[in-house]
């Protein structure tokens, strides 16, 4: 009766979802890059004040999270991770970067972070193995 409309209902969905995770696994999921991102930024520099001394550390930092959760993602991918930390002082950052490669399943996410004193820009790029 009823009942067995509704599982069927459910079985199609659970059917659906498994399709859609088979191609999420070797496809770059900008939203769960951008996740990644803010994490790791937000974990390092939070409400930081702008250091020089210790730029070089937020740097690396910021890289090796992002790469060690992008990993645990244990997708076929080479990922890229490229992070500019600068100094509010009303100076102007134009970066620019270009890509050949296969659109369906390599991609790339850039975040913009600021606090008040510094900014932050993180770029992964990610190319199917």
């Amino acid at each position: 009766g009823n009942g067995g409309k509704v599982h069927e209902h459910l079985v199609s969905s659970v059917k659906m979802d498994t399709d859609f995770q088979s191609s999420e696994e070797t496809t770059f999921v900008v939203d769960e890059v951008k996740q990644i991102i803010q994490e790791a930024i937000e974990g390092v520099l939070g409400v930081a004040v702008y250091q020089n001394n210790k730029v070089n550390q937020w740097t690396s930092s910021v890289v090796e999270q992002c790469l060690n959760q992008l990993t645990k993602l244990a997708k076929p991918f080479k990922y890229i991770v490229n992070t500019i930390i600068m100094q509010k002082t009303g100076a102007g950052l134009h970066t620019a970067s270009s890509c050949f490669w296969d659109s369906s399943t390599d991609g790339s996410c850039t975040i913009r972070w600021e606090n008040k004193s510094m900014y932050c820009v993180v770029t992964v790029f990610g190319l199917a193995i």
